[in-house]
């Protein structure tokens, strides 16, 4: 940049602006070629049933971080000089973990048998499918409805699987499942809008 002389350090300051890096998956080589199989399977699925869409439970968790902790990223002090601002937060602060399917279905809190807030593993994850999910299946007509769910290791273990195949047949998406769910691909389900 060109600027004049007669612009002060201070004032070049308050031309600039303050810019936040963007963090993002990285995309494998292969993982393109994963998504367009996909995309092009669901838009094969939508050709002959135009509502298709709507008869997949898209699935996902999220977490909550009970102590009120805030991503850094989002909160920007400005000032002429750094207000030397200190928050301090715990190693592992306790926090709330919360599944849902399809907006219908849910929410499920993961808690243990105290009531505590715990974080999901495989064992857990099939015993909210069990005692939970599927008794909740019955308010729907099952044979219509495709599940979808990420790559998460306790959704892919070979128990889990299985449990959801009994239910859903070949109406699973998942990675190891009936039709693929690709590797990193977040942003193709619409619960990353939402939850």
């Amino acid at each position: 940049m060109v600027f004049s002389k007669d612009i002060r350090e201070h004032k070049l300051w308050l031309l600039s602006h303050n810019f936040d890096v963007q963090l993002d998956l990285a995309i494998h080589q292969n993982d393109h070629q994963a998504r367009r199989r996909f995309v092009e399977w669901a838009q094969n699925e939508i050709a002959v049933v135009p509502d298709f869409h709507k008869r997949i439970l898209f699935s996902d968790e999220e977490h909550f971080w009970l102590n009120g902790c805030v991503n850094k990223q989002n909160c920007r002090i400005w000032s002429e000089a750094n207000p030397q601002v200190y928050v301090e937060t715990p190693l592992h602060p306790e926090k709330l973990t919360i599944w849902c399917a399809g907006g219908i279905i849910g929410p499920y809190f993961f808690k243990n048998d105290e009531g505590h807030n715990v974080t999901v593993n495989g064992d857990r994850y099939r015993t909210m499918i069990t005692n939970f999910f599927i008794p909740e299946l019955n308010n729907h007509d099952v044979q219509e409805l495709w599940f979808q769910q990420d790559g998460a290791t306790c959704h892919t273990a070979r128990g889990t699987i299985d449990l959801l195949k009994d239910t859903f047949g070949d109406r699973l998406i998942s990675r190891f499942g009936p039709v693929n769910w690709p590797p990193r691909s977040c942003d193709l389900t619409p619960l990353d809008y939402f939850l």
